[in-house]
């Protein structure tokens, strides 16, 4: 594994369910997460995803490609383009540093209409990992 490294995308379907069941799961109640007509109130044109649930999508993609002895050290993303219910974010990441165990990737998490997420996340490795594949579908 070399700064430069491509992992390969991940393509997870934006459904209204995973929406609603991340915002759940992370005890976020905020309407816009769950209820369509008061997001649209608001000037949304739909529910969107909430930033923990992002956050728990990078980490899956993050240690399903190096495996289950991954341990994320620090994860720092920045919330961009809304994921929205019908469309799809494509996480696709690139390896910028290997200090030992220590690895650090950008990872970039697109949709239809932009980049949902940008950030970095410092995983510690064991020897034999990056050799695993990110399945593909949903969560």
């Amino acid at each position: 594994m070399n700064a430069g490294d491509r992992l390969p995308p991940l393509e997870i379907p934006i459904t209204r369910t995973l929406i609603v069941a991340g915002a759940i799961a992370s005890r976020d109640y905020q309407d816009v997460h769950h209820d369509p007509d008061l997001a649209r109130e608001k000037g949304s044109p739909d529910i969107f995803m909430n930033i923990l649930t992002t956050n728990g999508l990078v980490g899956r993609y993050i240690t399903d490609h190096f495996g289950p002895g991954a341990v994320l050290r620090r994860v720092a993303i920045r919330l961009g383009a809304p994921n929205h219910p019908g469309d799809t974010m494509v996480l696709t990441g690139t390896v910028e540093e290997v200090d030992g165990a220590m690895v650090t990737v950008r990872v970039v998490g697109a949709n239809g209409i932009g980049k949902h997420v940008t950030g970095t996340v410092t995983v510690t490795v064991p020897a034999e990992a990056g050799t695993a594949t990110v399945p593909a579908g949903p969560t």
